[in-house]
């Protein structure tokens, strides 16, 4: 889950982190009144969870309060890559001499989060990354120790930051690595951290992004949801406690576990189809579950065919195939539905859907017999036998 500007600033502050000061409006009379409060120049940024907001048009400078509102007027009539602008945060301006970039992230290859940090802030990391990988200094935190003192000075060395600032730059370092921390965040970056007259640091911008497997822990953070960036069809699927995806085949996909749901969207493409989404229904298969779970693949005009792969553990394909057939009560598929059924009572399970009435269902006894039915009944071609 994505944080907005504001959000992820709020929770620096917590941890000490310096910002300016500034406040969010959601109308143009609001940012007026902000700026009046301020007392001095200000920036008026669009608050969407899109890259390339200035680029857009999306941040604006404003000497006065009156300039502040005729900008956030302008920005709030906004849609910034198919998002609509609903508030701004309108931040003191400040003078920058210099912009640096600090972030945490996950490096999963070597099972460390890694603290990095760059002299050529103020553009995305990617692009530095790509174009200048010499300015990225980069080093790995011990899960047990935690970001360390000398870690955090060893980054200021590295991007070259004068002497003066490395006290203020490690206490920063350490308490965004706090943040990351305490929140299960998968991604924390200040971008830019200006060097401002003092000199100073100031974290000019953020971006947090939480994962959302550990929301039940930070109901406060889950509250923070944008359902802007979310499709009706995700919003659906949360309620549900389904993982759904949305993608561009023509192939729905209902399946229970995510390594699963991905093995079978592999063999969906391996025999010449394409999956129209991810969905792991998780465990407990429930009639409303697969109900709400056939909704979402319908929703999508593109659905041919719907392909059902269920791994009976705990749970028994007998009482799978039987919530099926419940669901299918309260959704009728409108397209061919074909169902593996595998694990516990699998063969009284493929029983009762043989003999289902009113609803056009094929069963299948292996993974690649019922990939190669479904790409076939979705009309696409097989690529191997």
């Amino acid at each position: 889950m994505k944080l907005h500007e504001f959000q992820s600033k709020q929770l620096f502050a917590r941890y000490g982190i310096p910002i300016p000061r500034g406040k969010v409006a959601t109308s143009p009379e609001e940012a007026r009144a902000i700026a009046k409060e301020l007392g001095k120049p200000v920036v008026v940024k669009a608050q969407v969870l899109v890259g390339g907001r200035g680029k857009a048009g999306g941040i604006r400078l404003a000497r006065t309060p009156e300039e502040a509102e005729q900008v956030a007027e302008q920005i709030l009539s906004m849609t910034l890559k198919g998002l609509p602008v609903r508030r701004v945060l309108v931040d003191e301006a400040a003078e920058i001499q210099a912009e640096l970039y600090l972030g945490l992230t996950i490096d999963r290859a070597r099972r460390r989060v890694a603290a990095m940090a760059s002299s050529a802030g103020g553009v995305d990391i990617e692009e530095v990354a790509r174009t200048a990988p010499e300015k990225i200094v980069r080093v790995l935190i011990e899960p047990e120790l935690g970001l360390r003192e000398y870690q955090a000075r060893a980054l200021a060395a590295g991007i070259g930051l004068d002497r003066s600032l490395w006290p203020s730059f490690t206490q920063i370092a350490l308490g965004l690595y706090r943040c990351f921390e305490d929140n299960d965040a998968t991604l924390a970056e200040i971008n830019p951290l200006a060097i401002v007259p003092g000199p100073a640091l100031l974290a000019l911008d953020g971006k947090v992004i939480i994962d959302d497997n550990a929301l039940f822990r930070h109901p406060d953070l889950a509250a923070m949801r944008d359902e802007d960036e979310e499709t009706p069809s995700e919003r659906e699927a949360r309620k549900y406690g389904i993982s759904y995806v949305q993608l561009d085949g023509n192939i729905g996909c209902m399946v229970n576990g995510a390594g699963l749901a991905m093995a079978t969207m592999d063999i969906i493409q391996l025999y010449g189809g394409r999956p129209a989404n991810f969905l792991d229904i998780g465990g407990g298969a429930s009639a409303e579950r697969v109900a709400a779970a056939m909704r979402l693949i319908l929703s999508d005009s593109n659905v041919k065919a719907v392909l059902i792969n269920i791994f009976g553990g705990i749970t028994r394909c007998d009482e799978v195939a039987r919530g099926m057939l419940a669901a299918f009560e309260m959704v009728r598929p409108r397209v061919p539905v074909v169902v593996r059924l595998v694990g516990t009572n699998e063969e009284e399970g493929r029983a009762i859907l043989r003999e289902a009435r009113g609803v056009t269902l094929h069963t299948a006894t292996t993974l690649v017999e019922a990939a190669q039915l479904a790409v076939r009944l979705a009309g696409d071609g097989e690529r191997r036998e």
